[in-house]
């Protein structure tokens, strides 16, 4: 499945590239939204010779809901181990598997960089919460944990 094909995934299972996981990293929200990542964000894709375009919306104050790609996806913080990570789950689908990313926003606000969870690195056939905090917690030192960042433009409006 390709994501946004992107908050998440590249960024595309927000840019996701796929939803792999079948469990969130946490049961539930581990903190409030950043009203930092609301907006609607632009990715220009050089190699798809494409502008992917991202909404992120507050569902309710711990929840994301994000539109891309005609795909929609429900998002929250799961921070564990020193980390700030997002459980991102794709809408679309029947299945609704997950994607794990980071994020970091500029200091100006104005990009937005995700990064996934590379699953050569985390298996998405990892059973069990517990399982799938170890393997990242294990692998928070190594530089293959994550995917390619995508960086995202904050969408300015003509007025």
């Amino acid at each position: 499945m390709k994501m946004i094909r992107a908050l998440l995934i590249g960024a595309g299972c927000f840019f996701f590239n796929s939803c792999d996981f079948e469990i969130p990293l946490t049961v539930k929200p581990t903190r409030t939204i950043d009203s930092r990542l609301l907006g609607d964000w632009v990715f220009v894709n050089v190699n798809a010779q494409k502008i992917e375009y991202m909404n992120v919306r507050k569902l309710d104050d711990s929840t994301y809901v994000v539109s891309s790609d005609g795909e929609l996806y429900r998002a929250y913080h799961s921070d564990f181990a020193g980390t700030a990570f997002l459980s991102v789950q794709e809408l679309t689908v029947t299945d609704g598997k997950y994607l794990y990313m980071t994020y970091q926003v500029s200091a100006d606000g104005t990009k937005l960089g995700l990064k996934s969870v590379n699953t050569k690195v985390i298996p998405g056939t990892t059973k069990g919460q517990a399982a799938l905090q170890e393997l990242i917690k294990q692998n928070l030192a190594n530089p293959k944990l994550f995917d390619d960042e995508v960086l995202y433009t904050r969408k300015k409006f003509d007025k």
